[in-house]
């Protein structure tokens, strides 16, 4: 019960996650990787995406986590079964979970989705929006810019904005009241999505979903952490580590602040 649950992304996207889990179950222990030497996935092939992915479990299976949450969109839709065949342990994606959520809060039906290339052509949200509600109308934009902008860091600068209008500013034609974030990294870009989308329509973002999934999952089988010592988190990326500790400390603020970090730069593949 004590073992960390492992949290790996193409980058620092996967932190919207990782913050959740920390404040819903604040006694767990997570060990995360961010894989930001290699980002973005998007425009990658599936094939590479899954050797990647399997590289980062390999890495994180030495901390013997008791669940591996993929909390990358590209990765969840290209490497999700693959990893499930290779490990004992739960692992729990996040496109699921995001389209559960969407469904929830759509009053017409129509619910648009935002994501990276890769993403938008594995037809992974539409598939699973359509497994729970089949009569749902769904419009997919990918949106290749976004994630370069939050791996440096540019969550409301002139250039986010704009860049953000061009992408998806022509979205607000549709009749959707709900719109997926169908990337761990766009919440970070969340206001100003907001801003150019419309305050009338509903962001989903999968993190609050993922994280009960992952409550509900451990506790069904009994492994939710006890006792009350602070658990030590561990954060690694591939790429440059000041810019991934400053982003983690910025997004998730007091509650690395109040716990002990570990920081590492692993080799990977």
């Amino acid at each position: 019960m004590q073992q960390p649950i492992a949290i790996l992304d193409s980058g620092v996207g996967g932190l919207t996650v990782a913050r959740e889990v920390m404040r819903q179950l604040p006694r767990e222990r997570i060990v995360y990787f961010g894989d930001t030497a290699r980002a973005p996935y998007g425009p990658r092939d599936p094939e590479e995406v899954t050797k990647f992915t399997r590289e980062i479990v390999d890495y994180l299976t030495q901390f013997r986590p008791k669940m591996i949450v993929i909390a990358c969109n590209t990765a969840t839709a290209f490497a999700l079964e693959d990893i499930r065949a290779r490990v004992n342990i739960p692992v729990v994606g996040v496109i699921k979970p995001g389209a559960r959520a969407a469904i929830g809060r759509t009053l017409t039906g129509c619910i648009g989705v935002i994501g990276t290339e890769g993403t938008i052509k594995s037809g992974a949200y539409e598939n699973a929006l359509r497994e729970i509600s089949p009569n749902v109308h769904v419009i997919s934009e990918a949106c290749p810019l976004f994630v370069p902008l939050v791996e440096r860091g540019k969550f409301r600068s002139f250039e986010t904005y704009e860049t953000i209008r061009l992408s998806i500013g022509h979205l607000r034609q549709y009749p959707m009241d709900s719109l997926i974030l169908g990337c761990t990294h766009y919440p970070f870009l969340a206001d100003v999505i907001q801003e150019v989308i419309g305050p009338s329509i509903n962001l989903i973002s999968s993190a609050d979903e993922t994280a009960r999934e992952v409550s509900a999952i451990l506790h069904d089988k009994g492994k939710l952490a006890r006792g009350y010592e602070l658990p030590v988190h561990q954060f690694s990326c591939s790429g440059d580590p000041l810019i991934f500790k400053s982003i983690t400390q910025q997004w998730l603020g007091e509650q690395i602040e109040m716990t002990p970090v570990v920081w590492q730069v692993p080799q990977i593949g």
